[in-house]
């Protein structure tokens, strides 16, 4: 990763730059590494990238839940001392920001929603978690991929760990439970916040009728396409995700 992991207390971070803060938040399945270009990026361009370890797999199974990880923000930005940050937010992540902001509007100077959840999205289908089957794991990996040749050995081997850790699997049905009940399409109208959505275009977990629905509820919402792309735009086009963003955070002196 060429990053060191911060651990203090409870707390696991990544973080580079010194500015404006970006706190990036990380899906269901998804690895910390899977931002590292956007924290490479943009910490050299006058932001503080923080990249969090959100605690899906180590609360209790009840607390285990959408509002739980969004009060877990709220407590990371009180121990990081952030009064004020730009939320990035892919797949799960996008959600926790979205919920978050729904709360804390005054601690969210603005939004960034790539693939995200809130709406709607396609899990892994009815028939996951396929335990023990390698090949059909790796499949569904892909799937999340325009090109699958993203899905690395090692992409698939984590999440291939995870679907054979029964605790994990059942907080990961847990999580998708609660992302279901907490839909945000009422919330979405109220939320002003400058929001940046940076979709694939051939994203099948969250299709781009998903971008559409966001960018015509929330109030002041730009959303940009990347073409052959699926549901991790950051993983599969770095380039091109970090140079929306950063002309997007010019255009709003964010």
């Amino acid at each position: 990763m060429g990053k060191t992991l911060i651990k203090e207390g409870k707390f696991s971070y990544l973080e580079a730059g010194e500015g404006q803060p970006i706190i990036i938040l990380h899906g269901l399945m998804g690895a910390l590494s899977n931002f590292d270009d956007v924290l490479s990026y943009f910490s050299a361009k006058g932001y503080k990238v923080i990249i969090p370890e959100l605690p899906i797999y180590s609360l209790p199974l009840l607390k285990t839940n959408v509002k739980s990880i969004s009060k877990f923000l709220k407590e990371f930005m009180i121990f990081k001392n952030i009064d004020n940050a730009i939320l990035l937010g892919n797949s799960l992540g996008g959600h926790i920001a979205l919920y978050f902001t729904k709360l804390n509007l005054k601690n969210v100077s603005g939004l960034v929603l790539t693939g995200s959840s809130g709406l709607y999205e396609k899990s892994m289908g009815d028939t996951y978690p396929k335990r023990g089957n390698y090949e059909y794991i790796k499949e569904k990996t892909q799937e999340v991929f325009y090109d699958p040749e993203i899905a690395t050995k090692e992409v698939v081997d984590e999440v291939y760990s995870s679907v054979n850790d029964r605790s994990r699997v059942i907080k990961t049905l847990a999580i998708a439970k609660s992302a279901i009940r907490h839909n945000m399409a009422k919330d979405l109208p109220d939320m002003n916040t400058p929001t940046c959505l940076i979709w694939g275009k051939n994203d099948l977990v969250t299709p781009p009728e998903v971008a559409i629905d966001f960018q015509k509820l929330m109030p002041d919402a730009n959303l940009y396409w990347i073409d052959k792309c699926g549901h991790a735009p950051m993983m599969e086009h770095p380039e091109e995700f970090n140079r929306i963003l950063e002309n997007w955070l010019k255009e709003r002196n964010l």
